[in-house]
């Protein structure tokens, strides 16, 4: 409906715009097909290059607009804006014009020019937030937007997002709450407001919240946040319950696992809470620990730590054999820690660990001189 009266209201502006120029079923068709290259086009074709037509101008920017063709909309609107440079609605084409081209600094100086002319432009402000590049300038924009529109549940959800992040969880939740209370079936903020509601101790509230949600959708965020709900109401068995739904549909995690252990500790099965308890230990390790320990140990050896260095190694060989530590050892005991018993025996374990012969060939032949050379240095320096 809006859209046939805003079809109607463009026809009778540019029908008044240009008396008998415009074919006004042929303009309705364009529009009707969505075909607004073509409108375009064919207002430009009717209006000379230079026209002061305001009217003109904005449709013919709109049309460009809505066909994807961002320069020509762009260039319709400046001219726009520079007959009428306080025209709200043209600023904030602009500023939508630049953000989907990704200029931001210029979508941001169009919204800032918005607010000078209306401090309580809600729209602006929540534009504003989307563009912000830190969390400072993010905050600041979204309490503004917030505070002119409590009850925007996008606002809201970003608002509440920020303060979680924070650890002001008392906050998120009351944003949260004010616009939940306006809009009773939106989904999303009480989901949202689930593990706000979990760090704030309102397990009751969690668990009625989730039945309600599980009836529209099973999600596996909101079976987690109800498992925690009902650990700490000491219901543990339909705590691990719960978390057993997770692991047997695959998105359990170390917490869930956890959660399960101790469930079932409580609950006296020993047997079960062990396996967890196992289970926990093995997901909280990942098979590229190891590699991520070698990373830490070469960043101290540039920065001269060495003796961090070699508890970073030793520490990644706690979780996983790896020749690539072994090897990263010998040279460290070799040419930094100068400790060539200690380097020998890491060379020699680097062998053991059977490197790839190809791809390491130069590193296995290097690793074989050096045991040659430290353990018989005068031999060596006779050759």
């Amino acid at each position: 409906m809006k859209f046939w009266l805003s079809v109607s209201f463009l026809l009778f502006s540019m029908t008044n715009l240009a008396g008998q120029l415009i074919d006004k079923e042929k303009l309705l068709d364009y529009y009707e097909t969505q075909r607004y290259a073509e409108a375009a086009q064919y207002l430009q074709n009717i209006y000379p290059e230079d026209t002061k037509n305001v009217k003109a101008l904005t449709q013919m920017a709109y049309c460009y607009m809505m066909s994807g063709k961002l320069p020509e909309a762009e260039k319709n609107y400046l001219k726009v804006n520079a007959i009428e440079s306080k025209n709200i609605p043209v600023l904030f084409s602009l500023a939508n014009i630049n953000s989907r081209r990704g200029n931001t600094a210029k979508s941001k100086m169009y919204l800032m020019e918005i607010i000078e002319l209306d401090s309580l432009n809600f729209s602006a402000y929540k534009q504003l937030a989307g563009l912000g590049d830190t969390p400072e300038v993010k905050l600041k924009y979204l309490r503004k937007a917030n505070s002119l529109h409590t009850t925007d549940p996008d606002v809201a959800y970003d608002l509440s997002m920020v303060y979680r992040e924070q650890k002001q969880y008392q906050k998120a939740y009351d944003i949260l709450q004010r616009a939940i209370a306006a809009d009773r079936d939106n989904f999303t903020l009480q989901q949202a407001q689930l593990p706000l509601a979990n760090q704030l101790g309102k397990y009751k509230e969690v668990i009625e919240t989730g039945e309600k949600l599980m009836k529209e959708n099973t999600d596996v965020n909101v079976i987690n946040e109800m498992g925690q709900a009902y650990f700490y109401l000491k219901d543990y068995q339909k705590c691990a319950t719960l978390f057993k739904t997770l692991e047997d549909l695959g998105v359990h995690n170390e917490g869930t696992l956890y959660f399960m252990a101790l469930s079932y500790r409580e609950l006296k099965e020993y047997n079960k809470a062990a396996e967890y308890a196992k289970k926990t230990i093995d997901e909280g390790i990942s098979d590229h620990t190891a590699l991520y320990y070698t990373a830490l140990a070469g960043i101290y050896e540039q920065k001269n730590q060495f003796s961090d260095a070699l508890e970073a190694y030793k520490r990644g060989l706690t979780f996983n054999t790896s020749s690539t530590i072994y090897y990263r050892l010998g040279l460290l005991y070799d040419f930094n820690l100068k400790q060539p018993k200690n380097a020998v025996i890491y060379y020699n374990l680097y062998l053991k660990n059977k490197p790839d012969p190809e791809k390491e060939k130069e590193q296995i032949s290097y690793a074989k001189t050096r045991i040659t050379s430290l353990t018989n240095p005068k031999e060596v320096s006779l050759k």
